[in-house]
């Protein structure tokens, strides 16, 4: 099966190399033509645009970084919809807004072009190693034919229900995942503010209910001052944006993530939009008038 691939980011690249080290023959397109060289020398054909892309293959991957981003590959000019045939399947990997994974899916659908939406979980480190966690929207029947080639990436692949499913699984991630951070950084910046070693605030708690995978993650870091990247916090803006669209179209009330939200733009107007999401913290460090770091 040959495979389109368009999108070799940060963790578009990891991910079209485990598809060749799984043996599939690749079609690569990229904007950034370094990154298209660099698999193409692993055995990877490179492609001129989407709509080359489309014309060799019928099973396309698209791993962008927004919306907009996925409405131009797919619709726009030398985009998918030019030259792919009836039977064709986009499956964007992208996280985006899932109300315009359906309406993009439905453009498409005009000339018989299946479309999914398989948004996944678990960055950079998890690209490279093949493990990530991936939330798949879109017929059943797409989800089963073409379940082993998600696998080829992932460690998990679940699939959540119709087209913009899996981008509504995601969203419901990132604000569990925002909401989380914030609520483990007030609580160390209470631990210290109260005199107490955040440190074994740490530590007493995080056996019990309160626990989670984003406190073990997180709290180190915030704890370290080690704000290096693993999700920035302007990737997290962008999903945050995604979640109140999403929300407010279907008049789900989301006053958590607004919060987050505005604590991450506060972030941003500081400078601190390229740190990890744990950065949270920084914030009510500065209102605080504390820092949780250990010396």
């Amino acid at each position: 099966m040959k495979i389109g691939f368009i999108g070799l980011g940060i963790m578009g690249k990891p991910m079209s190399k485990n598809l060749i080290k799984a043996g599939y023959e690749l079609v690569v397109c990229n904007r950034s033509r370094d990154s298209v060289e660099e698999v193409a020398a692993l055995g990877a054909e490179p492609a001129d645009s989407p709509a080359d892309v489309a014309s060799k293959c019928q099973v396309i991957i698209t791993m962008l970084p927004n919306s907009p981003h996925v409405r131009e590959v797919c619709l726009g000019e030398k985009g998918i919809l030019e030259t792919a045939e009836a039977g064709t399947i986009v499956i964007d990997m992208s996280s985006i807004d899932p109300v315009e994974s359906k309406a993009i899916g439905a453009e498409l659908a005009k000339k018989d072009i299946h479309m999914m939406d398989a948004p996944v979980s678990g960055g950079e480190p998890k690209a490279i190693d093949g493990t990530l966690s991936v939330m798949a929207g879109g017929a059943k029947e797409d989800f089963d034919k073409y379940y082993d080639l998600l696998m080829a990436m992932a460690g998990s692949v679940v699939y959540v229900g119709p087209l913009g499913s899996g981008n509504v699984a995601k969203l419901a991630n990132q604000v569990v995942v925002a909401v989380n951070i914030a609520a483990v950084s007030e609580a160390l910046t209470l631990a210290v503010k109260s005199g107490a070693d955040p440190e074994l605030v740490y530590q007493a708690i995080r056996g019990g209910l309160a626990g989670s995978t984003v406190m073990d993650a997180k709290a180190p870091m915030m704890m370290a001052h080690n704000f290096k990247p693993g999700f920035r916090i302007e990737l997290h803006i962008k999903d945050l944006n995604n979640a109140l669209n999403a929300a407010h179209a279907v008049s789900a009330p989301v006053p958590f993530t607004s919060q987050v939200m505005e604590i991450m733009q506060a972030l941003k107007a500081d400078g601190n939009e390229k740190d990890d999401h744990s950065a949270i913290v920084k914030y009510y460090e500065k209102i605080a008038d504390v820092s949780v770091e250990k010396k």
